[in-house]
């Protein structure tokens, strides 16, 4: 086992070191990862990801949790080797930016805790945002927003933040948010007066530096709930990325940006009604269409009108409304298509009267456009991306209806 000593463990904000390299190895990767004698570059693990910087000119890229090897910083650039003395640089936003987070967290599982005796199951911390699942059965916008004015409450009175080490004994009179399965000596992360919980991550040295916390969505998962959050700077990026999306769309209705929600309920509504009256003319169109169409129809050995017809850029729903009005009228066979885009589609149905499975013709027509598709003897559809064999499809339908 490594006896790699943890800078980090003791002071977070701990941004330059003096080490010794103590191995060399080469990953799978192709990449050269070193080993040091004492590190402050923390590595990926407990949900959080691993620190970033430099040894001497020598960039870190990544640092890997080894059982065998203890703490592995992946190098690009040159090989250092073993026995030399180097000088660690960690990226200070990059730490920053992971404390916040990780401290965040912390307070965030307090405070639902406190509130609602969940417990926090889980937790992640991605590029954006950090994710928590926690053990809250019934979430609301109101519970969500209690937890949350707690937590930026204990971070704007700035309480300490301390770090303990104790014995399993020791931590076992204690009263911690949560168990440890580590053996051996603990560390306990310890936020004045609210909670202490083990962790082996970076942390802010008093609950100011988190900044504020910010709740961008909630739902739930896997019988949990789950939390989207940020915390310090990602919450004012998070900030400026949405009343930048607020602003553009209140510009777009020439409103202010708290009057923009109500310009879009109001224009969504408008457009329901448009729509509704945009279907009742549709239908009222496709009857006449369709009796032009039938004016024009192939008639059958048997009477039966057959009405095949390609059109451009018609969707699927617009040509379903003509072949409804077509077969409304009895013994009609209604072949249509359209090249919607890049997409061919079909529609095939008959009065009840009329012969033929439309299913099975739809099947033939589809693997002609290499597509898929399929329904009813009396109504199938479908499509398909040969453009070019939309009219082949369509007549090689109308041959097989006898």
């Amino acid at each position: 086992m490594s006896t790699t000593e943890r800078l980090y463990y003791l002071d977070s904000h701990l941004t330059e070191f003096e080490a010794r390299v103590t191995g060399v190895t080469q990953r799978a990767s192709g990449w050269v990862a070193i080993t040091l004698d004492r590190t402050a570059f923390y590595p990926t693990g407990g949900g959080q990801p691993s620190d970033t910087g430099t040894l001497d000119d020598t960039r870190v890229i990544e640092c890997i949790e080894t059982e065998e090897d203890g703490v592995l910083h992946v190098l690009q650039g040159r090989e250092l080797k073993v026995s030399a003395q180097v000088v660690g640089r960690i990226d200070w936003s990059r730490r920053l930016d992971h404390l916040q987070q990780h401290t965040g967290q912390h307070i965030l599982s307090q405070a639902f805790s406190n509130l609602f005796d969940a417990e926090t199951r889980g937790f992640r911390m991605l590029d954006q945002y950090s994710e928590i699942d926690v053990a809250l059965d019934n979430p609301t916008e109101e519970r969500i927003e209690k937890t949350v004015e707690l937590a930026n409450r204990i971070i704007w009175e700035d309480r300490a933040i301390h770090i303990r080490q104790v014995t399993k004994e020791e931590a076992a009179q204690l009263p911690l948010r949560k168990d440890s399965a580590r053996e051996g000596e603990l560390r306990l992360i310890e936020i004045e007066g609210f909670d202490l919980s083990p962790c082996g991550g970076t942390h802010a040295a008093r609950t100011g530096e988190v900044g504020m916390i910010a709740i961008r969505s909630f739902e739930r998962a896997k019988g949990l709930t789950r939390i989207d959050f940020v915390a310090g700077n990602r919450a004012l990026k998070d900030y400026r990325r949405a009343n930048h999306a607020a602003r553009s769309c209140a510009a777009m209705f020439s409103v202010g940006r708290d009057e923009a929600p109500a310009s879009v309920a109001r224009l969504l509504e408008e457009n329901k009604q448009l729509s509704r009256r945009i279907r009742s003319l549709e239908e009222v169109t496709a009857r006449v269409e369709a009796e032009e169409l039938l004016s024009e129809a192939q008639m059958l050995s048997d009477e039966t009108k057959l009405c095949a017809r390609i059109f451009e850029n018609r969707d699927a729903e617009s040509l379903k409304k003509l072949a409804q009005a077509l077969i409304a009228h009895p013994k009609t066979i209604a072949l249509l298509g359209s090249r919607d885009g890049e997409t061919v589609r079909l529609i095939f149905a008959r009065s009840p009267a009329a012969p033929g499975d439309m299913n099975a013709l739809m099947r033939e027509a589809c693997q002609t456009l290499d597509g898929r598709g399929g329904g009813r003897p009396d109504m199938a559809q479908g499509g398909g991306s040969k453009l070019d064999k939309i009219s082949e499809a369509i007549e090689v339908a109308a041959r097989n209806l006898g």
